[in-house]
């Protein structure tokens, strides 16, 4: 993990192509603003991970059926 210090206004570009920055600073919270290509998904962490285990339990759910169905 690469750590950074930045100041409100300050920004990271990753990639070439997605830029980071600092737009607020209050108290224990950041407000960071991300410009990225539209192709480039964005998600919070957690949301991110819902939709892995949806997408885990769709795939779990989709080849109990198919093996159902091939067993008869």
């Amino acid at each position: 993990m690469l750590a950074l210090s930045r100041k409100k206004n300050e920004a990271i570009i990753i990639n070439n192509n997605v830029e980071i920055t600092i737009l607020e600073v209050k108290g224990d919270q950041v407000k960071v603003g991300i410009t990225a290509p539209k192709e480039v998904p964005i998600y919070r962490k957690e949301v991110y991970l819902q939709i892995q285990e949806s997408n885990k339990e769709a795939v779990n759910a989709d080849g109990m059926a198919a093996l159902k169905e091939l067993l008869g």
